[in-house]
């Protein structure tokens, strides 16, 4: 079936070459206290997108927010909780993109792909002054994760914060004593120009400044105020530590204090000890910390994997401040590194048996995706993502009947139902700024040879949704099943590699689209111009016939 194009004025972000620098002094200045908690939402919420002029750092830029706050307010919800968000777009500045969509990171959406939120892929963007609902339920899930923006690198200029499913009946409760809103920790980069002119820069992107639960500090700035975690001695506590990154990794270390963690990516992990955590963007863990050393003020250290790496003036640095202790930046040095991180050693707490024959390359479908860049676009396997003008899941209900009908041309991988499915990721050094943090929307996966390690594990592998591809000479390789209907994105999650083509679109399981399209409503097709002839026709009259 042939594919007509959507206007691509609708679907275009504003893209402006004004460089904002500053405020004039008079607009608000947004700052929540430092040692205050995260603002909460439920899951039953609506989530306002708007501008404004936040100074994180100390410097005041326009921003894109969630909730008009950084990070966005933490969406809290219990295991079977039913989620229905109203994002509303009130966009206005036009320095930045007008155009929205939220994505739920790790949320499976299990017959509900079309409300995974990423732009291009299972919607189209919400327009200014539009908003959409997304109705999803998260069956079986808990833990540790968050949402953000998926349109053009708009999360970069703000818009992302954390989401939390807690399980009343944690197998890992006896291991800690306080889990809640104080105790999740956000780590971001910040820019100080929007991303209409970053987005301009050929090649590496560098941030400003680091900040820990939206607040930080950048070289030659004022000494703004740091993030505080409030502890009390003697008890246990559930850190949730989130990347929010758009490019760099950290490396987690707390002064005077080990870590054992107890989650990756909302998978439970037999505890692991560990006294420095690398967390790449869009990963999440939660880890132990036991408030078991003498009252006083200890440095929380991240360190980026590149730009500024120094903790001079409280630079990349939040504080874990005992109850009882002056309010004052600690004096506290980092110890010897004696117990550091290994992804070899993480393994689900409730073992899942990896899915298929035992073996590299004897799974029902092995995909080697080798990732390059060309004249400054990332490819994979020579062919360069960029945003088809129709939404892929649009295409597929549509009746695009084979894989070559679906755009983006070579960057959709066709995969048919109840498959083991094993994706390679040899890493050739020819894709410049990594360690890469690659991302499948719709899956965990487990991850039979991790980074740093030749040896495959298909006995207990751990669980993920979001993994490193290490460096050169790494052959990173995960399974999967394909148990979810739908066109799931994967890629990078350095987010301007992702703007310049790092990605593909898993098209999974299509003659199960049928269960998707049942809930799918009729607001979801409003979205996208109304003279694209396949929005009229997907919803009622599917054809169910075109998939088989």
């Amino acid at each position: 079936m042939f594919l007509h194009t959507i206007l691509a004025g609708c679907l275009l972000a504003s893209s402006h070459a004004v460089s904002i620098t500053s405020r004039s002094d008079s607009e608000p200045l947004q700052r929540s206290p430092p040692s205050a908690a995260l603002s909460t939402i439920g899951p039953v919420t609506e989530l306002t997108i708007t501008n404004r002029i936040i100074a994180p750092d100390g410097f005041k830029r326009s921003a894109t927010l969630a909730g008009g706050i950084f990070p966005g307010p933490l969406i809290k919800a219990q295991k079977h909780d039913n989620f229905s968000i109203a994002v509303v777009n009130q966009l206005q500045d036009k320095d930045m993109p007008l155009s929205t969509s939220v994505h739920w990171h790790g949320i499976y959406q299990q017959k509900t792909n079309w409300a995974d939120g990423t732009s291009f892929i299972t919607q189209c963007p919400i327009p200014q002054n539009r908003s959409f609902l997304h109705q999803f339920s998260a069956p079986n899930q808990t833990g540790t994760f968050w949402y953000h923006s998926h349109f053009s690198t708009q999360y970069c200029d703000g818009l992302r914060g954390p989401l939390v499913i807690y399980d009343p009946d944690d197998p890992h409760k006896d291991l800690y004593d306080v889990d809640d809103e104080s105790t999740v920790l956000t780590m971001s980069d910040w820019y100080h120009d929007p991303t209409s002119v970053l987005n301009k820069i050929i090649g590496a992107v560098t941030y400003n400044s680091t900040l820990i639960n939206g607040l930080g500090r950048y070289p030659g700035g004022p000494m703004s105020p740091l993030s505080v975690m409030n502890v009390e001695q003697g008890k246990r506590y559930r850190f949730r530590v989130l990347s929010l990154s758009c490019d760099p990794s950290y490396n987690l270390t707390i002064d005077g204090h080990i870590m054992t963690i107890i989650e990756a990516d909302g998978v439970e992990t037999v505890p692991e000890t560990v006294d420095s955590l690398p967390v790449f963007a869009g990963q999440r863990y939660s880890v132990v910390i036991h408030a078991n050393q003498p009252v006083a003020n200890y440095w929380i250290r991240v360190l980026p994997n590149l730009g500024n790496q120094s903790f001079v003036g409280g630079l990349n640095q939040a504080i874990l401040r005992y109850k009882g202790a002056p309010e004052e930046d600690p004096t506290s040095s980092p110890g010897p590194s004696i117990l550091p991180f290994n992804e070899a050693k993480l393994a689900p707490l409730m073992n899942v048996p990896v899915p298929g024959v035992p073996g590299i390359g004897k799974a029902d479908i092995n995909i080697n995706l080798v990732a390059g860049n060309v004249n400054n676009l990332f490819t994979i396997n020579n062919v360069s993502y960029h945003n088809p003008p129709t939404p892929v899941l649009l295409q597929m209900l549509s009746g695009a009947r084979h894989p070559s009908d679906l755009l983006p041309n070579g960057s959709v991988y066709e995969l048919p139902p109840n498959k083991v499915v094993e994706i390679s990721l040899p890493n050739t050094g020819l894709a410049p700024g990594g360690p890469h943090p690659m991302h499948l929307h719709g899956h965990k996966f487990a991850v039979v040879r991790v980074a740093g390690n030749s040896t495959p594990n298909f006995v207990n592998p751990i669980w993920r949704d979001t993994v490193s591809m290490g460096n050169q000479g790494d052959n990173v390789t995960f399974r999967f099943v394909t148990d979810n209907a739908g066109p799931w994105f994967f890629h990078c999650h350095i987010d301007f590699h992702l703007n310049n083509g790092f990605a593909a679109v898993m098209a999974e399981a299509r003659n199960q689209l049928p269960i998707v399209s049942e809930s799918i409503p009729e607001t979801w097709a409003s979205l996208c111009p109304t003279d694209n002839p396949y929005t009229e026709s997907h919803l009622g009259s599917f054809n169910t016939s075109i998939l088989t």
